[in-house]
């Protein structure tokens, strides 16, 4: 038997039969089917149960529809004698840019409809999995479109802070009572509080502020950045954004327009150095000066987008860094050029930075951006 052919085909019919099996554990279950072979039941069994159950009450299920497949239906799959059993048509599923599925029917016999005794086995194929991986420096205009529109789905949220307001909890544990129900619910009882009331700690998100790079060492990469960073400025408030360049610039009134189009071409305008020379070390001294350390910064993560090339003088970059260290909470650095095979950080702007960053991660791709949001949100 066919074992890839067969992982899709025993996937396909759990999901149709309720079960949620993602695509990660459907090429766990095809790796291990391809080690323990299709002979021996007992192996097959396992291998699935191992990879494709992940809670007791899926159990019952997949015994059923295993049974059902593996016990009865196995020859359908076999591909290793004439293929396809005559009964069974393959059709391919594409994605489109909806995201639903257009199954290739240009080929197919208008009788093959009428004819109720075959069964369609629709196998998906989708081009997003191969965009996200994909660097941004190589991307067509159409995958630029296409990429800008999947990055609606990326929703950048923060860690979660005590903060200084204080809300009703049952537990009095590290709380302090609330004095003013607690008098409040005594009165309904004559004077006697029969029942104490505290005061907690509340929690919200930290601040976020963005520093992207726009200098002409980050072309390739600047579009596909100030998209991910409108969504992030839209999606939620306490998210600041500036654009890094010989000077500074903040653009997060520009990049508040749901109109994303119409954000970055506002953002353009307003920053004037765009695509020129880096000054790193200046830029984010202005904002130290200006906006960070007086408040904006403090307790903030900070996600930097930047290359690491400076025309500047490192120890500017070195000294700005370690205030900025000295008030926020994390700094992230988002460099594209990490993902590139003996990348080392010997610029001398990264290195000078490098010390003081929390967090080095890449920023090439949209799979490296979704891994950003989820360091972001773990900071």
């Amino acid at each position: 038997m066919n074992t890839d052919l067969a992982t899709v085909c025993f996937a396909r019919m759990l999901r149709v039969a309720g079960l949620d099996v993602p695509l990660g554990s459907t090429i766990a279950f095809g790796e291990a089917l391809a080690l323990v072979g299709t002979d021996d039941r007992d192996a097959v069994y396992w291998a699935g149960r191992a990879t494709l159950v992940r809670k007791p009450e899926m159990i019952a299920t997949y015994d059923r529809e295993f049974a059902r497949f593996w016990d009865g239906r196995a020859a359908l799959v076999d591909a290793d004698a004439e293929g396809l059993d005559a009964a069974t048509m393959l059709a391919l599923a594409f994605d489109d840019e909806t995201g639903t599925d257009a199954p290739d029917r240009d080929n197919r016999d208008d009788s093959d409809d009428d004819d109720d005794d075959v069964d369609v086995l629709a196998i998906r194929w989708s081009d997003r999995e191969v965009l996200r991986h994909r660097d941004f420096a190589t991307y067509t205009a159409d995958e630029h479109r296409q990429a800008q529109r999947l990055m609606r789905d990326l929703e950048l949220v923060a860690s979660m802070r005590r903060s200084r307001r204080r809300e009703p909890t049952r537990r009095p544990r590290q709380a302090r009572p609330d004095v003013r129900r607690t008098v409040r619910d005594a009165l309904r009882t004559g004077g006697e509080p029969m029942r104490r009331r505290y005061l907690a700690p509340s929690q919200r998100p930290r601040r976020i502020v963005i520093l992207l790079d726009v200098s002409g060492s980050m072309e390739p990469y600047a579009r596909a950045f100030v998209r991910f960073v409108q969504a992030a400025v839209v999606s939620r408030s306490g998210v600041e954004a500036f654009a890094l360049g010989t000077r500074l610039t903040r653009i997060t009134r520009e990049l508040r327009s749901r109109d994303a189009d119409a954000a970055i071409s506002a953002a353009a305008r307003r920053v004037v150095d765009w695509s020129g020379g880096t000054r790193l070390g200046p830029a984010l001294q202005a904002f130290n000066d200006t906006w960070g350390i007086r408040g904006m910064a403090r307790g903030a993560i900070v996600v930097i987008l930047s290359d690491g090339w400076d025309r500047g003088g490192p120890e500017v970059l070195a000294e700005q860094m370690a205030r900025l260290a000295r008030v926020a909470h994390r700094i992230v650095w988002v460099n594209p050029l990490k993902a590139t095979d003996g990348y080392a950080p010997l610029a001398q702007g990264m290195a000078a930075a490098l010390p003081y960053v929390d967090e080095f991660v890449e920023g090439h791709s949209l799979a490296a951006l979704e891994a950003l949001v989820d360091t972001v949100a773990t900071a």
